[in-house]
């Protein structure tokens, strides 16, 4: 493993690191400077007459030739590159920041560059350079890193190479390890191969044949420290070569005949390997149910295919030579089971005892001997073996407290919400819970007796940590008592107080306490009856959730209404402060919204006095407190935050309430600053993205409820986010339960209210000119990565992610030439299509897009072929004629197209003459568009409701509508829906997101 280094004659203002990869598989790095080197060598030419590197030339810069300034190493004879260059000189890299100043294209010249040996490019090599490090050296690295993973895990065999003969050690590449080397190559910066090919050429390495050399070399040279380190020396001849110097002396045939066989070696490795020992571990009483033993475990052993993992055959059939679904893969299938189960034997030393046997099948094991499986599981899986386990070690269930308490007031319901107050004591008793439920005495006896980790509880088997158990049983000793309501809901916070060993992962009782603590409170809460002053009826969940409201508010607690978008969260309001006047109520909203606050309170509240704080010409804050509702906007609410923070508000109500989900914005700084008796939030997304989302609304509802910004993202957003944690997930729903409600259209007690909804996703075809356009985009994003430090930019990504999208939608959004719609886009035939049959059926339409230019040419394009009014709504529209356009939208007659942008119309108003919705451009977030389906699919819609989302056929955004039903669950798991999968998908997955199927094509 050798490495060349270019030198600097001295330390230099700005430097960067750049690598390649040489002829001889050894790996290069050389740097470059943006100041002339002193004393340089300038000028000279290298063997075929080119300049070779040196000082500052017109339009190029000098390559940096200190030694001192890069990882120390063994000086070595120059390399010749071959770079970008213009008449006068090499050309700066992107990372320089240098303009070249060019005027012409740049062409590639050969450059000599004087080199030293390294042995290894990693992290922290590029950190010693102390100096910007190119996109090449971060690729190197993640070579070498990728080369040390073969060899920590054994995927290594020896070879012989005729000249010499010479003793190497070579990778074995299979499943998916030869994906990741095709993702690496794939991947492979021009730099990294810019040593010239032969003498006189200009022209790089080819980099499939650079890439193995590469590896070769890297795989040999760490098998050989490795064994250096450990002190193996292995016999004489060809062995003692493969651990010291590699020429060994051996006769011409037999030199020949050794390089054969291990070739064959080799080669059956690579294809055996497509074949692995598997291992399946079966609880007996699972197998056979009438079964009382429960101290019997069977691990059975098994051949599996390893890219159809399906493909499976016992070891009894392979035996008995029956093993046709893995007939295409080997030949030899008793030979790879007993060869995978002693190399197995080496990692779990418990195999060997299966090796005694003749024809070993399985193993029975003690429950001690399962748990021992079971803690070598990973390790057998790391190595590359398959490993089949039960569902519920794959999804173990943490232990936790449970919380019991028993309301002293002999009435269980809460006839009045007067009735109840956090002072209010019950009686309470721990105990443990595991999965959310809590144990019963006799598990919890069953628990102390055990000797190991696993128990049966419950007809199911559990993985418990025995430090967690033994401070959860000390815990229990100290008792009961009794406790406060307001003390109990500070106990099941999701950070727990310190002396409490275990988070609160159940709770349970009687009374009202009991209820709110579990979330069972609107259930079981004595309904209150509409207020007399409320015009109109609620239906049988709006009036649980007045109820809840007033509950809540008696006892100075914040809530959260998440109900869905739709479902009447602004009249359940309104009928609490009907309810309860007590004081000035601000109510916060999108300026979007504003007028139908007014509308909806002049329609439900008459009685209400209303007075709106916004404009230019708006009244003194002060002068508001004579008013039952004050109105104002976020923007406002920020403007006048310390005129509104001087008034003792009795409610500060925030509708929309994700405006705040940003914890660390203007908006969310200024309303947390409002004093008020209790505040309440309306959001039908409680969580849009991310958990911190969550953690900023509920903040403001109930300062301090879910501990720090900092603690939650470290105890539940981090394991819930990034690694599915369901214990975690468990215990944010039991922490955020009594302060927020959320009801979805899909509850049955709802959905009689609600007409059908009919999702349709038609998949269109791109045109010739836009899978030209697409095609570029993607051409563009490549030539850019390759210019970019970072080894994977996804700014780079995501900003060329956005124009691809553009692309599908129409070639005119994309280059913004202002050029005609008609014939050019396979979508904006179909929405020509619905369009058109919902016209011609009396319908009206909503179409949505997030590129608001787009709409702009969508519109008069729409009114010239139908001839049916069409309106647009977007981010610039005045709120006055925003609210004329949508009352004129609901009172006419002629069915119409209501074009929307997503942002700006997406959230807060009524749209209910229309009943078909068409999605023009998919959005990243699926809860966003739902919203924008809910201004149609919503309480006052009369017809079923159809939803079109348009898919351009074999692009991003039919992958994207793959994607989205596999990671967009992390709101489900607490409150709602995300999209913060975007950013974590791996390189390939994004590279596979983009490409362009053939199929895309229709013209």
């Amino acid at each position: 493993m050798t490495q060349l280094v270019a030198q600097s004659v001295e330390a230099l203002p700005v430097r960067v690191l750049h690598g390649f990869l040489g002829r001889d598989g050894a790996i290069g790095l050389w740097a470059e400077t943006d100041a002339p080197a002193a004393g340089g060598r300038r000028g000279g030419a290298d063997s075929s007459g080119h300049p070779a590197a040196g000082g500052r030339r017109r339009g190029g810069h000098p390559f940096a030739l200190s030694a001192a300034e890069l990882p120390a190493g063994e000086a070595r004879g120059p390399a010749t590159l071959v770079l970008p260059s213009s008449s006068s000189g090499p050309l700066p890299s992107p990372q320089l920041g240098v303009a070249a100043g060019r005027r012409a294209e740049p062409r590639l010249r050969a450059w000599q560059v004087p080199a030293v040996t390294v042995p290894f490019v990693d992290d922290d090599l590029a950190d010693e350079f102390g100096g910007r490090v190119a996109a090449s050296v971060r690729w190197l690295a993640e070579l070498c890193a990728f080369a040390a993973d073969l060899v920590r895990r054994g995927r290594v065999l020896p070879a012989v190479l005729p000249e010499g003969p010479v003793a190497r050690w070579r990778p074995v590449l299979t499943g998916f390890d030869e994906v990741h080397r095709a993702d690496l190559l794939r991947r492979m910066p021009a730099a990294c191969r810019s040593e010239r090919a032969r003498p006189g050429d200009v022209a790089g390495l080819p980099a499939a044949d650079t890439l193995a050399a590469a590896l070769h070399q890297l795989v040999d040279g760490l098998v050989r420290t490795r064994l250096a380190e450990a002190g193996i020396e292995i016999g004489t001849g060809w062995l003692a070569a493969l651990t010291g110097e590699p020429e060994f002396t051996a006769a011409p045939a037999l030199a020949d005949e050794l390089a054969e066989r291990l070739a064959a070696w080799h080669a059956d490795a690579a294809s055996g390997a497509a074949v692995r020992l598997c291992f399946r571990l079966t609880h007996l009483a699972d197998l056979e149910p009438a079964t009382e033993t429960h101290d019997s475990w069977l691990l059975e052993f098994l051949l599996q295919a390893v890219h159809e993992p399906s493909a499976q055959v016992t070891a009894a059939d392979v035996w008995r030579d029956e093993y046709a679904p893995l007939r295409r893969w080997t030949r030899h299938p008793q030979e790879r089971l007993l060869g995978g189960l002693g190399r197995a034997a080496r990692l779990y030393p418990d195999l060997e005892a299966a090796l005694r046997v003749p024809r070993p099948v399985d193993m029975v094991l003690d429950t001690e001997e399962a748990h021992r499986f079971l803690s070598h599981a990973a390790v057998l899986e790391e190595a590359g073996y398959g490993v089949l386990l039960p569902a519920w070690w794959r999804d173990r269930q943490g232990l936790g407290l449970s919380l019991e308490v028993r309301t002293r007031d002999p009435i269980a319901p809460v006839l009045r919400d007067e009735t109840a107050d956090l002072a209010h004591l019950a009686d309470y008793r721990w105990g443990l819970a595991v999965g959310g439920q809590a144990l019963t005495e006799a598990e919890l006896a069953d628990l102390a007796r055990a000797k190991v980790p696993l128990v049966r509880l419950r007809g199911r088997w559990v993985w418990l940590d025995s430090a967690r158990l033994d401070a959860g049983l000390r815990f229990l000793a100290r008792g009961g008592g009794a406790i406060t309501a307001g003390d109990a809901l500070r106990t099941i916070r999701l950070l727990p107080p310190e002396e409490l060993p275990l988070p609160v992962t159940a709770t349970g009782g009687t009374g009202w306490i009991a209820d709110l603590l579990a979330g069972e409170l609107p259930r079981q809460l004595a309904l209150l009856p509409a207020p007399p002053a409320l015009v109109g009826a609620l239906p049988p969940y709006q009036i649980r959730g007045f109820s809840w409201l007033a509950f809540m508010d008696g006892l100075g607690l914040g809530a959260c209404l998440a109900d869905d978008m739709g479902l009447g969260k602004t009249v359940q309001l309104l009928a609490l402060l009907l309810h309860r006047r007590s004081g000035p109520a601000l109510l916060i909203c999108p300026l979007s919204v504003l007028g139908n606050w007014q509308r909806e309170a002049a329609r439900f509240a008459p009685s209400l006095r209303v007075r709106v704080l916004h404009g230019t010409e708006r009244p003194a804050p002060g002068s508001l407190t004579g008013a039952d509702i004050v109105l104002t906007t976020y923007a406002t609410a920020t403007r006048d935050a310390g005129d509104l923070a001087a008034i003792a508000w009795d409610r500060v109500v925030l509708d929309e309430a994700q405006h705040v989900k940003n914890s660390a914005s203007a908006t969310a700084k200024a309303v947390r600053r409002f004093p008020a008796r209790t505040r309440i939030a309306l959001t039908g997304t409680p969580v849009e993205n991310r958990l911190a989302e969550l953690w900023s609304i509920l903040d403001f509802v109930n300062p301090g409820l879910l501990a720090s910004p900092h603690t939650f993202r470290a105890r539940f957003a981090v394991p819930i986010e990034r690694f599915a944690d369901e214990e975690a997930a468990a215990r944010l729903r039991a922490a955020t339960r009594p302060y927020l409600l959320r009801r979805v259209k899909s509850d049955p007690s709802i959905l009689p209210d609600l007409p059908a909804k009919r999702a349709v996703r038609h998949l269109c075809g791109l045109t010739t000119e836009q899978a030209t356009l697409y095609r570029a985009v993607l051409d563009e994003m490549d030539a850019r990565l390759t210019e970019s430090r970072d080894k994977w930019n996804k700014g780079i990504v995501l900003a060329a992610m956005t124009k691809l999208k553009q692309a599908c939608v129409h070639p005119a959004l994309l280059l913004g030439d202002g050029s005609p719609l008609p014939g050019r886009s396979g979508k904006l035939e179909r929405i020509e299509e619905i369009v058109d049959g919902a016209l011609a059926s009396g319908e009206s339409v909503l179409a949505f897009t997030q590129f608001a230019r787009f709409g702009a040419m969508l519109t008069p394009h729409l009114a010239a072929r139908f001839g049916a009014p069409v309106r647009y709504l977007h981010g610039g529209t005045p709120r006055r004629e925003r609210d004329a356009m949508i009352a004129e939208f609901q009172a006419d007659e002629r069915p119409g197209v209501f074009v929307l942008s997503l942002k700006a119309g997406g959230t807060g108003i009524n749209l209910t003459a229309a009943n078909h919705v068409v999605h023009v451009d998919r959005w990243w977030n699926p809860a966003t568009e739902a919203q924008a389906t809910d201004r149609a699919f919503r309480i006052g819609q009369e017809r079923d409701v159809r939803v079109h989302t348009l898919l351009c056929l074999g692009t991003l955004e039919e992958r994207i509508d793959r994607l989205l039903a596999d990671k967009g669950v992390l709101a489900e798991r607490v409150v709602g829906n995300g999209e913060g999968w975007l950013t974590a998908l791996s390189t390939t997955e994004l590279g596979d997101l983009l490409r362009l199927a053939p199929e895309a094509i229709v013209d």
